[in-house]
C-alpha cells in the first residue's frame, strides 16, 4: 500500500503515488533521495582534506595564545593592585590656607601715575589804584590828608586802595598788603574786592609811609604821606 503525503498547499492527504493533490492539483514535490556530495576539503586523503587539517590546527594554536594573553594580562593587573594595597599609597597633604604666603596670591595693584603739577603762574608786575587813579606810577604819590578830621558821620576819611595783577589772566590771585608803620597808617581788608583794603591816618610822620603788595613773589610798593 503506497504511503499517503500531505499536501503542501491545502493540506489534504493523499498517496504518494499521485503527482499532483486531488483536491486542488498542486504539483507535489517529491524528495530527492540522493545523498551530497562532500566537499574536496571533507574527503580524507586529498590535498584539500591536508590543508583544512593544518589549518585547523593553527586556528586552535592562536585561539590558545590568544586566551593565555588575555589570562596573562589580569594576573599582572590583579598583582599591581594588591601591591599598590599592600605597600598603601600616601595622600600629599595640602597646606592649610592660613599657612600660606598671602603675598603670593595677593594681587598686584599698579599705583596711579603721579599727576603733573600744576604750574605756578608767574606775576609779571602788579599796579596799586587809589579808586580809579594809578598811584604806583613815576611821581604820583598820593597824599593822605585831612584824615584827622572826621566826616559828617563822625568817622575818619578813608582811602580806598585796590591792587590789579599782571598778566590779568591770572585766576584768583592773593594779595597780601604790608605797611611800613602801623602806627600811623591803619588798613584794613576791603569787603567787596579781595584784593583791596581800606586806610586811614592815625598819626603823622615825615617822608611818607611806604605801602606794599605782594603776589606771588612780586612786590610793588608806593609811598602814602601822612599830614596834618
Amino acid at each position: 500500500m503506497a504511503s499517503q503525503v500531505k499536501c503542501r498547499r491545502c493540506g489534504a492527504t493523499f498517496s504518494s503515488s499521485r503527482t499532483r493533490c486531488p483536491n486542488c492539483g498542486t504539483r507535489r514535490v517529491v524528495q530527492s533521495s540522493r545523498s551530497p556530495m562532500g566537499t574536496p576539503g571533507t574527503v580524507k586523503g586529498t590535498a584539500a582534506n591536508e590543508r583544512a587539517k593544518a589549518n585547523t590546527k593553527w586556528q586552535m594554536a592562536f585561539g590558545v595564545i590568544l586566551v593565555a594573553s588575555v589570562i596573562l594580562s589580569v594576573v599582572v593587573m590583579v598583582s599591581t593592585n594588591l601591591n599598590g594595597l599592600d605597600t598603601g599609597s600616601v595622600r600629599a597633604t595640602p597646606t592649610p590656607a592660613s599657612e600660606l604666603d598671602a603675598s603670593e596670591f595677593a594681587p598686584v595693584v599698579e599705583s596711579a601715575p603721579t599727576p603733573e603739577p600744576t604750574p605756578t603762574p608767574t606775576v609779571e608786575a602788579i599796579r596799586i589804584y587809589s579808586y580809579t587813579t594809578d598811584i604806583t606810577a613815576e611821581k604820583n604819590w598820593p597824599t593822605l590828608s585831612l584824615s584827622r578830621d572826621v566826616g559828617e558821620d563822625g568817622n575818619p576819611y578813608v582811602m580806598q586802595i585796590t591792587a590789579t595783577v599782571i598778566p590779568m589772566d591770572i585766576e584768583n590771585p592773593t594779595v597780601t598788603w604790608e605797611v611800613s608803620d602801623p602806627d600811623v597808617l591803619h588798613i584794613e581788608p576791603m569787603d567787596d574786592n579781595p584784593n583791596g583794603i581800606k586806610a586811614w591816618q592815625t598819626g603823622t610822620i615825615s617822608g611818607g609811609v611806604t605801602l606794599t603788595a605782594t603776589c606771588n613773589g612780586v612786590s610793588q610798593s608806593c609811598k602814602i604821606y601822612c599830614v596834618d
